[in-house]
Protein backbone atom coordinates (compact mmCIF):
# COMPACT_ATOMS: atom_id res chain seq x y z
CA UNK A 1 0.00 0.00 0.00
CA UNK A 2 1.32 3.44 -0.91
CA UNK A 3 2.39 5.64 1.98
CA UNK A 4 0.67 9.00 2.63
CA UNK A 5 3.73 10.74 1.19
CA UNK A 6 3.66 8.60 -1.96
CA UNK A 7 0.01 9.42 -2.51
CA UNK A 8 0.68 13.12 -1.99
CA UNK A 9 3.60 13.16 -4.41
CA UNK A 10 1.90 11.03 -7.08
CA UNK A 11 -1.17 13.24 -7.14
CA UNK A 12 0.77 16.50 -7.02
CA UNK A 13 3.12 15.41 -9.81
CA UNK A 14 0.19 14.37 -11.98
CA UNK A 15 -1.42 17.79 -11.59
CA UNK A 16 1.85 19.64 -12.18
CA UNK A 17 2.53 17.59 -15.29
CA UNK A 18 -0.91 18.46 -16.61
CA UNK A 19 -0.41 22.17 -15.89
CA UNK A 20 2.83 22.82 -17.75
CA UNK A 21 1.13 25.22 -20.15
CA UNK A 22 0.58 27.56 -17.19
CA UNK A 23 4.25 27.30 -16.15
CA UNK A 24 5.31 28.23 -19.68
CA UNK A 25 5.37 32.05 -19.93
CA UNK A 26 5.03 31.80 -23.70
CA UNK A 27 1.99 29.52 -23.71
CA UNK A 28 -1.40 30.88 -24.70
CA UNK A 29 -2.59 29.88 -21.21
CA UNK A 30 -0.08 32.08 -19.42
CA UNK A 31 -0.95 35.71 -20.33
CA UNK A 32 -4.17 35.78 -18.31
CA UNK A 33 -2.59 34.27 -15.19
CA UNK A 34 -1.78 36.49 -12.23
CA UNK A 35 1.22 34.54 -10.93
CA UNK A 36 4.79 35.77 -11.36
CA UNK A 37 5.68 33.87 -14.50
CA UNK A 38 9.46 33.83 -14.05
CA UNK A 39 9.10 32.72 -10.42
CA UNK A 40 6.82 29.83 -11.36
CA UNK A 41 9.29 28.61 -13.96
CA UNK A 42 12.21 28.91 -11.54
CA UNK A 43 10.30 26.94 -8.91
CA UNK A 44 9.59 24.23 -11.47
CA UNK A 45 13.31 24.15 -12.27
CA UNK A 46 14.12 23.68 -8.58
CA UNK A 47 11.71 20.74 -8.35
CA UNK A 48 13.30 19.14 -11.43
CA UNK A 49 16.81 19.80 -10.09
CA UNK A 50 16.09 18.16 -6.72
CA UNK A 51 14.13 15.25 -8.21
CA UNK A 52 16.90 14.46 -10.70
CA UNK A 53 19.29 13.81 -7.80
CA UNK A 54 17.09 11.12 -6.24
CA UNK A 55 17.91 7.45 -6.76
CA UNK A 56 14.74 7.03 -8.79
CA UNK A 57 13.56 10.28 -10.37
CA UNK A 58 9.85 10.14 -11.22
CA UNK A 59 9.14 9.73 -14.91
CA UNK A 60 6.15 12.03 -14.54
CA UNK A 61 8.58 14.98 -14.36
CA UNK A 62 10.01 14.33 -17.83
CA UNK A 63 7.74 16.91 -19.44
CA UNK A 64 8.62 19.48 -16.78
CA UNK A 65 12.33 18.88 -17.33
CA UNK A 66 11.85 19.32 -21.08
CA UNK A 67 10.04 22.62 -20.50
CA UNK A 68 12.78 23.90 -18.19
CA UNK A 69 15.44 23.02 -20.76
CA UNK A 70 13.49 24.76 -23.51
CA UNK A 71 13.03 27.92 -21.41
CA UNK A 72 16.71 28.07 -20.44
CA UNK A 73 17.59 27.91 -24.14
CA UNK A 74 15.51 31.01 -24.91
CA UNK A 75 17.63 34.18 -24.76
CA UNK A 76 14.52 36.24 -24.01
CA UNK A 77 13.43 34.22 -20.96
CA UNK A 78 15.60 36.22 -18.50
CA UNK A 79 13.93 39.41 -19.69
CA UNK A 80 11.02 38.35 -17.48
CA UNK A 81 13.23 38.86 -14.42
CA UNK A 82 13.38 42.58 -15.06
CA UNK A 83 9.61 42.83 -14.72
CA UNK A 84 10.20 42.47 -10.97
CA UNK A 85 13.25 44.66 -10.29
CA UNK A 86 13.23 44.00 -6.55
CA UNK A 87 13.80 40.30 -7.20
CA UNK A 88 15.66 40.43 -10.50
CA UNK A 89 19.16 39.72 -9.14
CA UNK A 90 17.89 36.79 -7.07
CA UNK A 91 16.11 35.40 -10.12
CA UNK A 92 19.26 35.76 -12.21
CA UNK A 93 21.32 33.86 -9.65
CA UNK A 94 18.76 31.07 -9.30
CA UNK A 95 18.52 30.88 -13.10
CA UNK A 96 22.29 30.37 -13.30
CA UNK A 97 22.35 27.85 -10.45
CA UNK A 98 19.55 25.67 -11.84
CA UNK A 99 20.61 25.66 -15.49
CA UNK A 100 20.15 22.19 -17.00
CA UNK A 101 23.34 20.33 -17.87
CA UNK A 102 25.04 21.65 -20.98
CA UNK A 103 23.26 25.01 -20.98
CA UNK A 104 25.18 28.13 -19.99
CA UNK A 105 22.27 30.47 -20.57
CA UNK A 106 22.41 34.24 -20.88
CA UNK A 107 25.19 36.02 -18.91
CA UNK A 108 23.88 37.28 -15.58
CA UNK A 109 22.99 40.90 -14.93
CA UNK A 110 23.25 41.45 -11.18
CA UNK A 111 22.78 44.71 -9.35
CA UNK A 112 26.00 46.23 -7.90
CA UNK A 113 26.88 44.76 -4.52
CA UNK A 114 24.37 41.93 -4.75
CA UNK A 115 27.03 39.30 -4.01
CA UNK A 116 28.41 41.30 -1.07
CA UNK A 117 27.32 40.62 2.53
CA UNK A 118 26.91 44.31 3.33
CA UNK A 119 23.43 45.42 4.31
CA UNK A 120 21.95 41.91 4.19
CA UNK A 121 20.48 39.76 6.94
CA UNK A 122 22.03 36.42 7.81
CA UNK A 123 19.15 34.69 6.05
CA UNK A 124 19.69 36.70 2.86
CA UNK A 125 23.40 35.92 2.95
CA UNK A 126 22.72 32.19 3.37
CA UNK A 127 20.37 32.22 0.39
CA UNK A 128 22.82 34.09 -1.83
CA UNK A 129 25.71 31.84 -0.82
CA UNK A 130 23.66 28.71 -1.54
CA UNK A 131 22.77 29.67 -5.09
CA UNK A 132 26.11 31.36 -5.83
CA UNK A 133 28.01 28.24 -4.78
CA UNK A 134 25.72 26.05 -6.86
CA UNK A 135 26.16 28.39 -9.83
CA UNK A 136 29.94 28.52 -9.43
CA UNK A 137 29.82 32.30 -9.04
CA UNK A 138 32.41 34.16 -6.96
CA UNK A 139 30.93 36.08 -4.03
CA UNK A 140 31.85 37.75 -0.78
CA UNK A 141 29.49 35.94 1.57
CA UNK A 142 31.12 34.42 4.67
CA UNK A 143 31.14 30.64 5.28
CA UNK A 144 28.06 28.95 6.67
CA UNK A 145 29.84 28.30 9.97
CA UNK A 146 29.79 32.03 10.65
CA UNK A 147 26.20 32.44 9.44
CA UNK A 148 24.49 29.61 11.31
CA UNK A 149 24.66 31.31 14.76
CA UNK A 150 22.95 34.37 13.25
CA UNK A 151 20.42 32.40 11.22
CA UNK A 152 16.69 31.98 11.85
CA UNK A 153 17.36 28.43 13.05
CA UNK A 154 19.25 29.87 16.03
CA UNK A 155 18.30 33.50 16.43
CA UNK A 156 14.55 33.10 16.86
CA UNK A 157 13.84 33.27 20.60
CA UNK A 158 11.89 30.59 22.41
CA UNK A 159 8.19 31.29 21.79
CA UNK A 160 6.38 32.70 24.76
CA UNK A 161 3.21 31.16 26.07
CA UNK A 162 0.47 31.91 23.58
CA UNK A 163 -2.19 34.42 24.42
CA UNK A 164 -5.81 33.22 24.25
CA UNK A 165 -6.88 33.02 20.64
CA UNK A 166 -3.32 33.42 19.32
CA UNK A 167 -1.29 30.26 18.89
CA UNK A 168 1.18 31.23 16.19
CA UNK A 169 4.71 30.71 17.58
CA UNK A 170 6.33 32.58 14.66
CA UNK A 171 5.03 35.16 12.23
CA UNK A 172 4.76 33.86 8.67
CA UNK A 173 7.93 35.61 7.38
CA UNK A 174 9.90 34.20 10.31
CA UNK A 175 8.57 30.71 9.70
CA UNK A 176 9.42 30.79 6.00
CA UNK A 177 12.91 32.10 6.80
CA UNK A 178 13.32 29.19 9.21
CA UNK A 179 12.34 26.57 6.64
CA UNK A 180 14.32 28.06 3.77
CA UNK A 181 17.43 28.35 5.93
CA UNK A 182 17.19 24.64 6.63
CA UNK A 183 16.74 23.96 2.90
CA UNK A 184 19.85 25.90 1.94
CA UNK A 185 22.12 24.65 4.72
CA UNK A 186 21.26 21.03 3.84
CA UNK A 187 21.00 21.43 0.05
CA UNK A 188 17.36 20.36 0.34
CA UNK A 189 18.08 17.37 2.52
CA UNK A 190 21.21 16.06 0.81
CA UNK A 191 23.77 17.09 3.44
CA UNK A 192 23.97 17.63 7.18
CA UNK A 193 22.94 21.22 7.96
CA UNK A 194 25.85 21.56 10.41
CA UNK A 195 23.88 22.36 13.55
CA UNK A 196 24.85 21.60 17.13
CA UNK A 197 22.65 19.49 19.39
CA UNK A 198 21.20 22.45 21.26
CA UNK A 199 20.43 24.32 18.05
CA UNK A 200 18.79 21.25 16.54
CA UNK A 201 16.61 20.77 19.61
CA UNK A 202 15.61 24.44 19.54
CA UNK A 203 14.77 24.32 15.85
CA UNK A 204 12.82 21.07 16.20
CA UNK A 205 10.71 22.64 18.93
CA UNK A 206 9.92 25.64 16.74
CA UNK A 207 9.00 23.33 13.86
CA UNK A 208 6.76 21.22 16.09
CA UNK A 209 4.92 24.27 17.40
CA UNK A 210 4.48 25.71 13.94
CA UNK A 211 3.26 22.38 12.53
CA UNK A 212 0.64 22.16 15.25
CA UNK A 213 -0.45 25.69 14.38
CA UNK A 214 -0.56 24.93 10.66
CA UNK A 215 -2.70 21.84 11.21
CA UNK A 216 -5.09 23.75 13.45
CA UNK A 217 -5.49 26.51 10.85
CA UNK A 218 -5.09 24.51 7.60
CA UNK A 219 -1.99 26.39 6.48
CA UNK A 220 -0.98 23.90 3.81
CA UNK A 221 1.99 25.55 2.14
CA UNK A 222 3.88 26.19 5.35
CA UNK A 223 2.96 22.72 6.66
CA UNK A 224 4.65 21.12 3.63
CA UNK A 225 7.79 23.22 4.12
CA UNK A 226 7.90 22.41 7.83
CA UNK A 227 7.57 18.69 7.14
CA UNK A 228 10.66 18.86 4.94
CA UNK A 229 12.41 20.92 7.61
CA UNK A 230 11.57 18.30 10.24
CA UNK A 231 13.18 15.69 8.01
CA UNK A 232 16.27 17.87 7.50
CA UNK A 233 16.58 18.21 11.28
CA UNK A 234 16.94 14.45 11.59
CA UNK A 235 13.49 13.12 12.36
CA UNK A 236 11.04 11.00 10.36
CA UNK A 237 8.06 13.32 9.86
CA UNK A 238 5.55 10.48 9.74
CA UNK A 239 6.73 9.21 13.13
CA UNK A 240 6.17 12.45 15.03
CA UNK A 241 2.65 13.41 16.12
CA UNK A 242 2.95 16.87 14.61
CA UNK A 243 4.40 15.56 11.35
CA UNK A 244 1.85 12.80 10.94
CA UNK A 245 -0.96 15.27 11.61
CA UNK A 246 0.47 17.69 9.03
CA UNK A 247 0.71 14.94 6.40
CA UNK A 248 -2.92 14.03 7.07
CA UNK A 249 -3.85 17.72 6.82
CA UNK A 250 -2.27 17.93 3.36
CA UNK A 251 -3.93 14.69 2.29
CA UNK A 252 -7.34 16.11 3.27
CA UNK A 253 -6.63 19.28 1.34
CA UNK A 254 -5.51 17.49 -1.84
CA UNK A 255 -8.20 17.48 -4.52
CA UNK A 256 -8.95 14.43 -6.69
CA UNK A 257 -6.87 15.96 -9.50
CA UNK A 258 -3.81 16.03 -7.19
CA UNK A 259 -3.62 19.76 -6.58
CA UNK A 260 -3.52 21.55 -3.24
CA UNK A 261 -5.91 24.43 -3.94
CA UNK A 262 -4.05 27.26 -2.21
CA UNK A 263 -1.55 28.24 0.45
CA UNK A 264 -4.22 27.74 3.12
CA UNK A 265 -7.91 27.05 3.57
CA UNK A 266 -8.44 30.79 3.97
CA UNK A 267 -6.77 31.47 0.61
CA UNK A 268 -7.98 28.45 -1.34
CA UNK A 269 -9.26 28.69 -4.88
CA UNK A 270 -13.01 28.75 -5.40
CA UNK A 271 -15.22 27.08 -7.92
CA UNK A 272 -15.70 30.38 -9.73
CA UNK A 273 -11.97 30.82 -10.44
CA UNK A 274 -10.76 30.58 -14.01
CA UNK A 275 -8.20 27.89 -14.82
CA UNK A 276 -5.48 30.55 -14.80
CA UNK A 277 -6.57 31.91 -11.43
CA UNK A 278 -6.80 28.42 -9.96
CA UNK A 279 -3.26 27.73 -11.12
CA UNK A 280 -2.03 30.99 -9.60
CA UNK A 281 -3.43 29.99 -6.21
CA UNK A 282 -2.59 26.29 -6.31
CA UNK A 283 0.71 25.80 -8.09
CA UNK A 284 3.17 26.83 -5.35
CA UNK A 285 1.69 24.71 -2.56
CA UNK A 286 1.24 21.74 -4.89
CA UNK A 287 4.84 22.03 -6.05
CA UNK A 288 6.22 22.35 -2.51
CA UNK A 289 4.14 19.37 -1.42
CA UNK A 290 5.54 17.30 -4.30
CA UNK A 291 9.09 18.39 -3.47
CA UNK A 292 8.69 17.55 0.22
CA UNK A 293 7.05 14.20 -0.40
CA UNK A 294 9.59 13.13 -3.02
CA UNK A 295 12.60 13.93 -0.85
CA UNK A 296 11.25 12.52 2.39
CA UNK A 297 9.71 9.35 0.92
CA UNK A 298 12.86 8.65 -1.12
CA UNK A 299 15.10 8.90 1.92
CA UNK A 300 12.71 6.90 4.11
CA UNK A 301 12.79 4.06 1.59
CA UNK A 302 16.59 3.97 1.27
Amino acid sequence: MASPLDRLSDGALDWLGGSLDHFDPYSSSAPSATHTKAKAALELALLCHCAARLDSAPGSLAGAADLVRALWQRPDFPDLFDVHPGHASSYWLIYKALAPAGIDGTPMRLSPGFLSPHGKSAYQRIEIRYYADKAGVRHGIEPYAGLVPLSPLVAHPEPEASEPGHTEPLAAPQAYALTHTAFYLSDFGRTDPGLTGDVTAHARDLVRRMLDHCVAHDRWDLAAELLLTEFILGTDPLRTPSGAAAAECLARAQLPDGSIPGRSAALRASGSDTAADFFSKAYHTTLVTALMALIVSSERAS
